[in-house]
């Protein structure tokens, strides 16, 4: 039982070339720029930070946000080379399967699916609730769920899934200048909140930028949220100071997941070498100093503790709290359209990373076929969209949250790894961009990854170990029977035996 069988690059990049499983190459650095900036800037960018100042770190989230910006950039890093070296589908899937084996290529792949799910569906749950407060803000009055005899339906999950998969249905391209009008708009937002926030903030609200630690709220109650670090070593968890700095980090680190996802799409890129490297850099480098404007608007509007003192702290707590409440409007309104375009992105990953492990029999082989017409794995794109619309409309999706986060550092745990076994494997590739500074950056990127992850919580561990389980029982009951590496070897062994058993009697023939 072969289960690290590698696939070679050069045979990944033909497969990527097979009638019938082929997509078209349209996007520019540009796109992807703007997918970049898409799938990281949603709601997010108005809670996410005010919520880790107020529980994690203080004013010092910026500093969160600057390691979460900088782990995040040395993965990616890692990712620009592989994907200039093998421009397909699949990203950290493809990758791993390349270097270090089929197993570890499932692990990996089974666990962008679980991010790319989770992200979908949480974030399609998310937007019907700001959809919602929205109308609610303009006095419309219409609520985020219906109940259909013992069933809460979220309705809204329902109409935007619907509409984003029938946008990917009909083309890359033209989904492409959808998120692009509906990008700009949000960084429009983004940027007028900022600058009027700005007018409220005060200086002696960003002292002590770093607060002095102290135990966490309900130390022995709940182990299940404690970091899981802390679980195993038995320490007791806090807030503030050093530790809170890095939980904040661990928890930001959401507001960079994605540019993964758009490591998927280069299979779809024109020029892949030059125009995937400046694309993933350009969108990361301006998420980064939004993010940062933000938080430092947040906190410099009012004292951390105060938002502390709140339920659910956010931006638009801060206006509330400075009395500026006009704000909210705006804000539920970039809320909105900030969650449109990162569903589209995180539909358009899941349906390409999917493709590529159906590709290779790991998942069934129907599942990779594209449409003649638009060069878009249309079936799998509607089968992704019905399950993620079902998830987000019927199930409480958005308790499992940070399993979003640790499918993502996983793989850009074995994303970094394999590049040191990618050069090591194949020292004559040539890739258009190359990480600096030798193995430095890869085992840099694998270690702080690693060490975010086990900064999330223990339940979070748990589930993840569960997900694990299901995965790996998959595998063994259908990906690898249904491997083509694994058919192609079996096939070849065969044949070998065959060549091997008629050998003597063609010698005893030439002797005759």
């Amino acid at each position: 039982m072969n289960l690290l069988r590698t696939k070679s690059i050069e045979r990944s990049i033909a497969d990527a070339d097979e009638p019938g499983r082929t997509l078209k190459r349209t996007l520019s650095t540009w796109d992807l720029m703007i997918m970049g900036i898409a799938v990281a800037v949603g709601a997010g960018i108005f809670s996410v930070g005010a919520k880790a100042a107020a529980f994690n770190a203080g004013p010092a989230v910026t500093i969160s946000f600057v390691l979460a910006a900088v782990t995040c950039a040395l993965a990616i890093m890692c990712y620009a080379e592989f994907a200039t070296a093998i421009p397909v589908a699949g990203s950290a899937y493809v990758f791993t399967y390349a270097t270090m084996g089929e197993l570890l290529a499932w692990i990996i792949g089974w666990n962008l699916v679980l991010e790319l799910l989770m992200a979908a569906s949480v974030i399609a749950k998310y937007w019907g609730v700001y959809l919602s407060n929205f109308l609610q803000a303009v006095n419309i009055n219409v609520p985020a769920e219906v109940a259909l005899g013992p069933v809460t339906v979220y309705w809204g999950p329902l109409i935007v899934v619907a509409v984003f998969t029938t946008v990917l249905v009909l083309g890359t391209k033209l989904s492409a200048r959808i998120n692009n009008v509906f990008t700009i708009i949000k960084i429009a937002i983004v940027l007028f909140v900022i600058v009027v926030g700005f007018f409220f903030v005060k200086a002696q609200n960003y002292t002590p930028f770093i607060p002095a630690s102290q135990p966490a709220v309900n130390t022995g109650v709940a182990w299940t949220e404690q970091p899981f670090l802390s679980f195993l070593s038995g320490a007791n968890p806090s807030i503030y100071g050093f530790s809170g700095l890095i939980s904040g980090a661990a928890l930001v680190f959401f507001a960079f997941i994605g540019f993964d996802v758009v490591a998927t799409s280069a299979e779809e890129v024109k020029n892949p070498k030059k125009t995937l490297p400046r694309g993933i850099f350009a969108g990361l480098a301006v998420v980064t100093v939004l993010y940062i404007l933000v938080t430092l608007a947040v906190t410099g509007m009012v004292p951390y503790t105060d938002l502390a003192a709140t339920k659910d702290p956010s931006l638009a707590t801060a206006f509330h709290l400075v009395g500026a409440d006009w704000a909210v409007v705006v804000i539920s309104l970039g809320s909105l359209i900030g969650l449109t375009t990162v569903i589209m992105v995180l539909l358009m990953g899941l349906a390409r990373v999917t493709m590529a492990m159906s590709r290779d029999g790991l998942l069934p082989r129907s599942l990779s076929k594209t449409s003649d017409k638009r060069s878009t794995p249309a079936r799998l794109q509607i089968i992704c969209g019905v399950v993620v619309a079902v998830v987000a409309g019927f199930t409480p999706v958005e308790l499992l949250g940070e399993m979003i986060n640790i499918g993502t550092l996983s793989a850009f745990v074995m994303v970094s790894v394999g590049i040191l076994v990618l050069r090591r494997k194949r020292p004559d590739l040539k890739p258009a961009f190359k990480v600096p500074f030798g193995p430095v950056i890869p085992v840099l990127s694998a270690a702080l990854c690693l060490y975010l992850m086990f900064n999330l919580a223990t339940l979070t561990w748990l589930f993840f170990g569960i997900w694990l389980a299901a995965g790996l029982a998959f595998y063994f009951a259908y990906g690898y029977r249904n491997s083509r590496l694994r058919k192609e070897e079996d096939q070849s062994r065969l044949d070998a035996v065959a060549t091997a058993a008629s050998e003597p009697q063609v010698r005893e023939l030439d002797s005759v």
